[in-house]
């Protein structure tokens, strides 16, 4: 990298600002139901506290628009850091102010403190430099290792860089830019890229770049209803977004140019989505999925909407999986959400791990996939990225990534 590094630091006796991502899921008991995000910052941070830095953690959790709501604090990540560091983590119910500067001056070498969610500040995502100068008061060096959020320009990713005189890359973010940059600038061959979830617009930009990178694409989810529109195909009530079916078909063009093949679905799982009279928790209406089936070929009936690969698609999509050398998988396959629907990318995942590609997964569903499956072990590389990969791929600066300092 052409940026600082971790170990490029010297880090004994100084106060060290790491940003870390601990975006993690809470039940509605407000515990911890997945710590992968808090295990990817253990090496950072081991290194950091066996060097005799004093370490100041500050992340943010979920979206508390701007004020304190205690069902997105960061003191149950406090106590699971702890117990996985085999030491004490400090925890503070702010992340700026008097008690937070008072604090962190009678930390000692090797002490580690957590502050309280960053996003409990409007400031915090508004970059706003003044808030960035309170949050840098506490540290003499900065390291970002929170990957998941470095294409944000926030206070706690890019701003407080401006008030700390050395700011580092950590191991997991170095270990990112690595997997989805050098990794893929030069894969083995053939590379293959899976890519799923709901929108087209959300993924459009990736697919035009990897066309001129991988060797195949395999689209699933929602937004393979939308490539199938554009090439006539009947689509049902499934979701399709109109203002992009021109981009799909620019995006289809261009691959036959590119002579790199695009598989899409040749059957479904479809159901007929029904909204009941029953409210969720949040006072939602709940939506049944009634008349499930499988469809006989890539067209779906007027009324029903897909909702997962059907079985003729996954046969197709793991033999090409097979053949792969590299693969990367970004976006479930179906409504991951729904048990019902989860078998599309349950297979995927079992594909991926069983073709001893180099295998790179990212996005949230993605990773819980392999996650649930038991095969994480059988995974080159997890990506904390969600947003931030997608940017990554498309070949955007990410803000939090450019403001570190140059070796």
């Amino acid at each position: 990298m052409a940026k600082l590094n971790v170990q490029d630091l010297d880090v004994a006796s100084r106060r060290v600002l790491v940003r870390v991502d601990f975006n993690v899921p809470l039940d509605a008991e407000g515990k911890i139901t997945d710590d992968s995000r808090i295990r990817a910052s253990l090496p950072t941070l081991d290194w950091l506290l066996e060097r005799g830095a004093r370490v100041v953690l500050c992340s943010h959790l979920g979206r508390p628009k701007g004020r304190p709501d205690s069902a997105m604090s960061l003191r149950p990540a406090a106590q699971r850091l702890s117990d996985l560091l085999s030491r004490p983590v400090a925890f503070l119910d702010d992340c700026v102010g008097e008690k937070v500067e008072q604090t962190v001056k009678i930390m000692k070498d090797g002490d580690c403190l957590l502050l309280e969610n960053v996003r409990f500040h409007a400031e915090e995502e508004k970059n706003d430099p003044a808030f960035a100068k309170r949050l840098a008061a506490c540290a003499e060096l900065y390291v970002n290792d929170a990957f998941g959020s470095a294409h944000r320009a926030h206070a706690s990713t890019e701003g407080v860089t401006r008030f700390i005189a050395k700011s580092a890359a950590g191991f997991l973010l170095q270990k990112e830019l690595r997997f989805l940059g050098d990794e893929l600038a030069n894969p083995a061959r053939p590379f293959l890229a899976i890519l799923g979830g709901a929108k087209v617009s959300d993924k459009i930009a990736v697919i035009e770049a990897l066309l001129d990178k991988a060797d195949a694409l395999l689209i699933g989810g929602a937004m393979a209803y939308t490539f199938l529109r554009v090439q006539g195909i009947p689509t049902g009530a499934s979701l399709v977004e109109e203002d992009r079916l021109e981009t799909s078909r620019r995006a289809l063009d261009l691959a036959a140019q590119k002579n790199k093949r695009v598989f899409l679905p040749l059957d479904h799982v479809v159901a007929r989505r029904v909204e009941t009279d029953k409210l969720d928790k949040k006072g939602r209406k709940i939506v049944e999925f009634q008349e499930v089936h499988i469809t006989d070929c890539a067209s779906i009936g007027e009324g029903l909407c897909g909702v997962d690969l059907g079985p003729n698609t996954v046969a197709a999509y793991a033999k090409a999986v097979a053949t792969a050398k590299t693969v990367l998988w970004n976006g479930p396959m179906g409504i991951f959400e729904d048990k019902a629907f989860a078998k599309g990318t349950f297979e995927i995942a079992r594909a991926v791990a069983a073709s001893g590609a180099r295998s790179i997964v990212g996005g949230g569903d993605s990773v819980k996939a392999i996650h649930k499956s038991g095969l994480a072990d059988k995974i080159t590389f997890l990506s904390t990225g969600g947003g931030a990969s997608l940017e990554f791929l498309e070949g955007k600066t990410l803000p939090g990534i450019a403001a570190l300092a140059e070796k």
